[in-house]
């Protein structure tokens, strides 16, 4: 690949595919832990014995405390420089971590006293959240040395993208059709087979990671390639106070999560799929279905993105996925009985809500896809106003505020279904459909996340950071550079 853009004279730090295609796996190794710690209850409470009240109270409190780590491993990378690189070592010892406390949680927790398993439990989770931020740090961090091409930076999402598919989708399947089928329940042979599996894979990919990303972890790559560590932590508020594009992009990437993450949240999941269409099974066969259609969609949104900027990719594709969750409501409120949207006998309904909502899903994941490559933007943006190269502080203040806007679906969900009845437990699949349900399902499936990505658009039109400004911030940099080079050349002579 030629390192000078067909646009510009500027040249630029660009990485090879298969450079950015390795260290995608890093966010992939990191992945694949957290989908088999999706089964933890089931571990925790069928095989520990814990309290299904104190399994979920710690699960929520684990989730703060990942947040309240975020700021300060940012923090520490952004201190880190070593003859390893800045980003390496916390890549592999983060991936060590988490092998050894999967390793430990599931062979020892139930072996422990009954008194002390609750203890040991939250021990062993709170040294696996240390773990799992230290290599997830670096997947946002180390965006800005893989390459600094407006028009490159997109393509890790569609890297990401596919590895995330297969690992959540094909992961899913992989449980429900194999490994229940062959030991019958989530047993501990159920648990070892899975976590060997994760291990290893987790452990292959983070090499991967570490190799595709191992030219670019030099301090050349580091902004202005000086010494720009001079932050405090309580520097944390100016940064987020000051950088205005860091403010829009976590309001708009934050809300459009949160609004997928309703939709996909398992209740709601049930009350779309078990209540209203009568058929649960059905949201196995649909996600099956969507796979291609999604990553075809990715894709063609990162070519889109590549020529005309990730800001309006991601402008483009939130309005598109807004207007099919309205579609999909309007669809439920003109059927007049939602059951007959079925497999059983494909009819113009069924197609009709597939294809609604795989562009819905489709388009609505291209934010999540697109965050990571754009918040080495705004880091780059960080560097361009006021020189200091703070990648590892603005990822992780990105990350904890994302995952404390994005803990509340539980507690909306849960506020939803208590308003027309539902106090004491959830819907199931055995509940019928009412009018109060029917109501809520399109408000907690359609009409909240719809509500949620106009928040996103109006953040977004705020934000400044398109192809042209990108251009310019490069351009900038790369002038410093040359500037502080030249210097040092003539005080070397003299």
């Amino acid at each position: 690949m030629s390192s000078i853009t067909m646009e510009t004279d500027q040249e630029y730090n660009r990485a090879k595919l298969w450079q950015i295609g390795f260290f995608a796996l890093n966010n992939t190794a990191t992945n694949l832990y957290m989908f088999i710690l999706t089964f933890v209850t089931y571990y925790a409470t069928g095989i520990a014995g814990l309290a299904v009240v104190a399994v979920s109270t710690v699960l929520t409190a684990m989730r703060i405390f990942d947040g309240i780590t975020d700021p300060i491993v940012g923090f520490i990378v952004d201190k880190t420089e070593s003859k390893f690189g800045k980003f390496r070592p916390f890549m592999i010892i983060g991936n060590v971590i988490l092998a050894g406390s999967i390793l430990i949680m599931y062979n020892v927790t139930h072996l422990m006293p009954q008194s002390l398993q609750l203890i040991f439990f939250i021990f062993i989770y709170a040294i696996y959240i240390i773990g799992y931020t230290l290599q997830t740090t670096v997947t946002k961090a180390a965006q800005t040395v893989l390459t600094n091409d407006p028009k490159q930076r997109p393509l890790y999402s569609i890297f990401d993208a596919s590895y995330n598919a297969i690992v959540f989708t094909g992961g899913q399947v992989f449980v429900a059709s194999y490994l229940i089928a062959k030991y019958g329940d989530f047993t501990m042979s159920l648990f070892a087979e899975l976590n060997t599996y994760a291990i290893i894979l987790a452990g292959i990919f983070t090499i991967l990671a570490v190799i595709g990303i191992s030219g670019k972890d030099r301090k050349e790559f580091y902004g202005l390639a000086e010494e720009t560590v001079n932050t405090r932590f309580r520097d944390y508020w100016p940064i987020l106070k000051k950088n205005r594009p860091l403010q829009m992009l976590i309001t708009a990437t934050t809300f459009d999560k949160l609004a997928f993450l309703l939709i996909r949240y398992s209740v709601v999941a049930v009350m779309i799929f078990g209540i209203l269409m009568g058929d649960y099974g059905l949201s196995g066969t649909i996600s099956l279905i969507t796979i291609v259609p999604t990553l075809l969609i990715t894709f063609a949104v990162v070519g889109y993105a590549r020529k005309l900027g990730m800001r309006s990719a991601f402008i483009g594709s939130t309005w598109i996925a807004m207007f099919s969750l309205i579609a999909l409501a309007a669809l439920f409120l003109i059927m007049n009985d939602p059951t007959t949207i079925s497999l059983g006998g494909i009819g113009i309904p069924i197609v009709i809500f597939t294809v609604l909502y795989t562009i819905a899903l489709g388009f609505g994941g291209i934010p999540s896809s697109l965050v990571n490559p754009m918040i080495a933007d705004v880091s780059d943006y960080e560097t361009y106003k006021t020189g200091r190269y703070i990648p590892g502080m603005l990822g992780t203040l990105f990350s904890f505020i994302d995952k404390l806007v994005t803990s509340l679906a539980p507690t909306i969900v849960g506020l939803g279904v208590a308003i027309i009845g539902f106090g004491s437990e959830f819907p199931t699949v055995t509940d019928e459909l009412t009018t109060p349900l029917f109501v809520m399902t399109l408000i907690l499936a359609f009409g909240l996340p719809a509500l949620m990505l106009v928040i996103s658009l109006t953040a977004m039109k705020f934000y400044k950071l398109d192809d042209k400004k990108m251009v310019e911030i490069q351009e900038s940099i790369a002038e410093v550079k040359r500037k502080a080079k030249k210097e040092d050349n003539n005080s070397a002579i003299m």
